[in-house]
């Protein structure tokens, strides 16, 4: 089948309507999903992905951990640390000592934006590496080392 029906491609038109939308709202953060621009738009998943490539090469849009996509704003600082050298952060940045309660999943959840398990992932890394002891199931981490920043770079 030719696209001569739609000369610059179905995916570039959904690219730019998504650009534009993502312009004209400065509060928008997060791309719509997949899933939303097939409905939206009545394509394939495939089409969906190539416009979601096409913001990504002109450095509108970037993937988050998820399956969803950020809006890259001109001048906006994003961080993009890994999660566990985010979570790492927080032992130092508030002052927590050996032998600390630290954060539960849910919380930092709710605090970087993700799900849980992603969460757990990090904790995860962090006990692994010596920073975090594990309290096992239904008891609260504990701060076993206190990283500082050459460990983690």
């Amino acid at each position: 089948m030719s696209q001569q029906a739609s000369p610059r491609g179905t995916f570039l038109k959904i690219a730019d309507a998504v650009k534009i939308r993502a312009e004209e709202d400065p509060d928008m953060t997060e791309l719509p999903s997949v899933a939303d621009l097939m409905r939206d738009y009545k394509v394939s998943r495939g089409v969906a992905l190539r416009a979601f490539s096409v913001l990504q090469k002109d450095g509108v849009a970037e993937p988050v951990p998820g399956g969803r996509w950020r809006i890259v704003r001109p001048g906006e600082r994003t961080d993009r640390r890994p999660l566990d050298v985010k979570i790492a952060d927080i032992i130092r940045d508030e002052g927590l000592g050996v032998g600390a309660a630290f954060p539960s999943a849910s919380a930092l959840a709710a605090r970087f934006g993700v799900s849980r398990p992603t969460v757990t992932k990090a904790l995860d890394k962090l006990v692994a590496v010596g920073v975090l002891a594990s309290g096992g199931q239904g008891k609260a981490r504990t701060v076993r080392a206190v990283p500082s920043r050459e460990e983690r770079s």
